[in-house]
């Protein structure tokens, strides 16, 4: 059954603001990672930050290209993408914290990464035949998203003490980000009610396991799970994401009518 034959509620938003979720997640940690474009520790590893930033930014392509549609006033994946202000955004906290150094960047991605994996894994089941057609294409590419980022953080937690030591801070500065992935508010209840979205509480244990089993190899310690960091998903950003937005759009914004 197509996404618009289905009845979510007498308001089609819930749908819309479900995909947006989605594409902003990898439009914004897609942006991020292109922020290593010259300032990789070394060639190759740069190369492959870049191949995932690009990965995650053809995917919010495709979200935020079917965002446009459900909504259905006339906005496109470049008026999504740049014509919003942060407090528009709908991503995860943990997406949009800052590079930091190589080891931040790497579990931020690692986290994000066992979360989205799990998360694309079961959305390939959606009620919503595009969806589970864009959850088929890209749990390849997560796949391998997360075979870099698992590999990187057992090769820093179990290298030098020095690189044990930075991953383990960066990891205990991002746990607090990691409790938004599983929150589930009215517009989850809604799309999963719909059999169209992924019950993201459910997928805790199978997160965890994930992690911990990484975690365990690389010698590093998982942090306990104390107050979480919630307000991405509705639009409560911190300055970083503003700062990126400012970035990423200033040239639409300053010629509004450039064209190629």
């Amino acid at each position: 059954m197509a996404s618009t034959d289905i009845a979510l509620t007498a308001d089609p938003d819930p749908l819309f603001e479900y995909i947006l979720r989605l594409g902003d997640n990898s439009l914004v940690l897609g942006h991020r990672l292109g922020e290593w474009c010259a300032h990789g520790p070394e060639l190759e590893v740069e190369i492959a930050l870049l191949n995932v930033g690009l990965d995650l930014i053809g995917q919010a392509r495709l979200l935020l290209t079917y965002a446009g549609e459900v909504e259905g006033t006339g906005q496109d994946e470049d008026a999504l993408a740049y014509l919003r202000d942060a407090e528009g955004f709908r991503n995860l906290l943990l997406v949009e914290q800052p590079n930091g150094d190589f080891a931040v960047t790497i579990v931020r991605q690692f986290l994000y990464d066992a979360f989205n994996l799990e998360f694309y894994t079961q959305l390939q089941h959606s009620s919503d035949a595009r969806l589970a057609a864009i959850a088929t294409k890209v749990v390849k590419e997560i796949t391998y998203h997360f075979r870099f980022s698992a590999g990187w953080v057992v090769r820093l937690g179990d290298g030098t003490a020095k690189s044990q030591r930075r991953t383990q801070t960066a990891l205990d500065e991002l746990w607090r980000y990691t409790g938004e992935m599983f929150a589930v508010d009215d517009i989850d209840q809604v799309v999963v009610a719909a059999g169209i979205g992924v019950d993201r509480a459910a997928l805790k244990p199978l997160w965890d396991q994930r992690v911990v089993d990484v975690l365990a190899e690389a010698t590093l310690i998982r942090p306990d799970d104390n107050e979480f960091a919630i307000g991405g998903i509705t639009g409560d950003h911190g300055e970083g994401l503003r700062h990126m937005l400012a970035d990423m759009q200033i040239l639409p914004r300053t010629h509004p009518d450039a064209t190629w």
